[in-house]
């Protein structure tokens, strides 16, 4: 039988170390804890001033939370919304015709969304730089967790062939 030796001085400075952890975690969830109480508490507070601002001012307590109330949000609201799908429209469009280019971004796709992909690339598009804009969209078609080989001449010249043909169509 043999019988375990252990230094006092290792086994109480590891017990302290242990306890501080310890400590320290509870007072980090105790903490996270708190900033979560507190962010609710906040959000309570602005829900009960502006029902409060309600019940005190009517309808017109909206001017407290709203700039521009009686401008002409309302009606152009559908303009921006028709106008700011122009891009992805025409994205969705190209992706889901027979154009050479779009036949092989979905076979290169394989699986994933092309609803997703589009805007993604819709959203790509808005970069100015066009070497940016090159780079993005070969990150969009290489893909998260893909094993691409982002460095083939076959990948490369899908992603500059899609820039071109967005260009064109955008």
């Amino acid at each position: 039988m043999k019988i375990l030796e252990f230094d006092a001085q290792d086994l109480c400075s590891s017990l302290h170390t242990y306890l501080l952890i310890t400590a320290f975690m509870a007072n980090k969830r105790e903490t996270h804890c708190n900033n979560q109480v507190d962010t609710f508490a906040e959000a309570l507070a602005t829900a009960r001033q502006m029902q409060q601002n309600w019940l005190t001012y009517g309808v017109d307590f909206v001017n407290f939370y709203v700039e521009d109330v009686d401008g002409d949000w309302l009606e152009t609201w559908a303009n921006d919304e028709i106008s700011g799908n122009y891009r992805l429209d025409a994205i969705k469009e190209f992706l889901v015709s027979n154009d050479s280019v779009a036949v092989k971004v979905r076979q290169h796709l394989g699986e994933r969304s092309l609803f997703d992909f589009a805007v993604n690339l819709e959203e790509s598009w808005r970069i100015s730089e066009s070497n940016d804009r090159l780079c993005a969209i070969r990150n969009l078609l290489a893909g998260e967790g893909n094993s691409v080989d982002t460095d083939s001449i076959r990948f490369l010249d899908l992603a500059n062939i899609l820039l071109v043909k967005l260009a064109e169509i955008l």
